[in-house]
């Protein structure tokens, strides 16, 4: 888990560096300076606004404990188990199975869940579910991957930017500094095609990271990693069958798994592949000598 949390802090400070050089590429040291101060703002943005604009994103509605006791008590149980503050909990009217957790903080954590999940999972494997959430939200993974989601959107637009005002100077040039003029133009618009490319990839690395934290995580919240494991075999089966309408390519990182699978997607997971995560919850289970329940 350590190694993972060193990994994500050095992943943000790349993805952090590449802004900083987006906007040196625009403006110079005032740019790069320009692009940090925007780099701060932005991340507070998210750090306070990251969970109203997902749970509106995606459809989520808060319910009560009378709406839906047998949630409100499991989510309840499972909290007291990891030592935070109990989310607020939201449904989301779909028949696509999935999950997520969002919040700044535990103690404004939230957890949604699909009404498709409760149908399709037995409730050791929903709570093997709420526990990866709850982990995500002990680590304060969904600040961590906003942050990395709002730097990486701005690291695409500042890209455009640079690309555009590349394109129109070249126009502007003169035949005396033809030479450097296009070695300079061809540059900067590798860079701004290259740069956006590099920040999803540090994206996508961040989120991986956080995926297999949580995973590890809600086991021990569980105290069985197995139920998990199931589920997310179910889970994954069933992504492939039922794509989530509601997901949005910018949320689907927050989901225990990718709602929008198929095409480009697949190439560019926000999620380790899986078949690795179950096999890592399985083997935690024979390393604790779990094995009453490998059925």
């Amino acid at each position: 888990m350590l190694v993972n949390s060193l990994k994500t802090v050095g992943l943000l400070g790349l993805l952090t560096g590449l802004f900083i050089m987006i906007g040196g590429a625009i403006g110079g040291q005032i740019g790069m300076i320009i692009a940090l101060v925007l780099a701060v703002v932005m991340n507070m943005g998210a750090w306070w606004f990251s969970d109203k604009l997902a749970l509106k994103m995606s459809g989520a509605q808060e319910v009560t404990p009378d709406q839906a006791p047998e949630l409100h008590a499991m989510v309840e149980e499972l909290s007291r188990r990891a030592g935070i503050p109990k989310p607020r909990v939201y449904i989301i009217e779909t028949d696509a199975p999935n999950a997520f957790a969002t919040g700044r903080d535990p103690a404004h954590g939230a957890v949604a869940v699909t009404t498709g999940i409760a149908r399709l999972l037995t409730r050791e494997e929903l709570a093997g579910v709420i526990a990866h959430e709850l982990a995500h939200i002990k680590h304060r993974d969904t600040l961590i991957s906003s942050i990395a989601a709002t730097i990486a959107g701005a690291i695409g637009m500042l890209a455009d930017m640079v690309m555009w005002s590349m394109i129109f100077a070249g126009f502007g040039g003169n035949d005396e500094e033809e030479g450097g003029g296009v070695a300079g133009l061809v540059g900067g618009i590798l860079t701004a095609m290259l740069a956006p490319i590099m920040a999803l990839i540090i994206q996508m690395a961040i989120s991986r990271s956080r995926e297999y934290m949580a995973d590890a995580g809600g086991a021990q919240i569980l105290g069985n990693p197995l139920p998990l494991a199931s589920a997310l075999e179910k889970l994954e089966w069933a992504a492939g069958r039922m794509p989530m309408d509601e997901a949005r390519p910018a949320t689907a990182h927050m989901y225990i798994v990718n709602p929008v699978l198929g095409g480009l997607a697949s190439l560019f997971r926000t999620h380790p592949e899986t078949h690795k995560r179950i096999s890592r919850l399985r083997a935690m289970a024979n390393r604790s000598g779990n094995t009453a329940m490998a059925a």
